[in-house]
């Protein structure tokens, strides 16, 4: 296995049975093989798996994430470095006007 590519961590048996979603959840039956940490019974998220430390905390398009919850937030922001991501709580009126403004700085907005 490639040290840098993280496996897929899964719930025990969604790999084969349909009904069972694709994602993480710990096993927790007495009997399960997972839990045993078998090997072949898939991976167990550890700390192992760690990103390195300059990737840590960013957004996968390789930005930090600020949230802005004003126009003011905006002059915060390193357009090289830093990206916004415009809170839940402001409505349409106001995001609107801050995406003008975000683009007139040239500033990557996460969520337009």
């Amino acid at each position: 296995m490639n040290p840098r590519k993280k496996p897929n961590f899964l719930k025990q048996g969604a790999n084969y049975l349909k009904r069972i979603k694709k994602r993480w959840r710990k096993p927790r039956g007495s009997d399960s093989k997972l839990r045993k940490k078998e090997k072949s019974k898939g991976a167990w998220p550890k700390t192992g798996y760690r990103a390195p430390r300059e990737k840590r905390y960013l957004h996968p398009s390789g930005f930090e994430e600020i949230l802005i919850q004003n126009i003011n937030d905006l002059n915060k922001i390193n357009p090289e470095k830093q990206a916004g991501r415009v809170s839940g709580k402001i409505g349409k009126r106001k995001k609107k006007i801050i995406l003008e403004k975000a683009k007139e700085l040239k500033i990557k907005i996460l969520n337009p």
